[in-house]
């Protein structure tokens, strides 16, 4: 069983920076894929970024040019840098790992409250 756990969130005042982690008990390389996902009370759960085994991004564009994602194998970490944050950038942030063996298995971390002040 492979699990994320995420650490980093907190509360920051608009215009601050966070960077999230996610701890994978497993290389992050062997995932064909890793992400961030965020779920805002009353909303739903919502694509935030994700990073291909091959190097590939994608950025939901609300956050596009404020956020970046990226791993360390070494440490088998996958990281998400949140800049110039907004008051509607709270949410609990999700990691999510896809892996690729004879089907495809979903993992997901518990989360990590985020919470940007006006």
């Amino acid at each position: 069983q492979v699990q994320l756990v995420e650490s980093g969130g907190g509360l920051v005042q608009a215009g601050g920076s966070l960077t999230l982690s996610c701890a994978a008990s497993r290389a992050v390389a062997s995932f064909s894929a890793m992400g961030w996902y965020r779920q805002a009370p009353g909303k739903q759960r919502e694509l935030v970024s994700t990073l291909t085994n091959s190097g590939n991004t994608n950025y939901a564009d609300s956050v596009k040019g404020r956020f970046t994602i990226s791993r360390d194998y070494a440490k088998n970490t996958l990281y998400l840098q949140m800049n110039s944050l907004k008051p509607e950038d709270t949410a609990v942030y999700v990691c999510h790992a896809v892996l690729q063996m004879f089907r495809e298995y979903e993992f997901w971390g518990q989360g990590t409250q985020v919470t940007v002040s006006s």
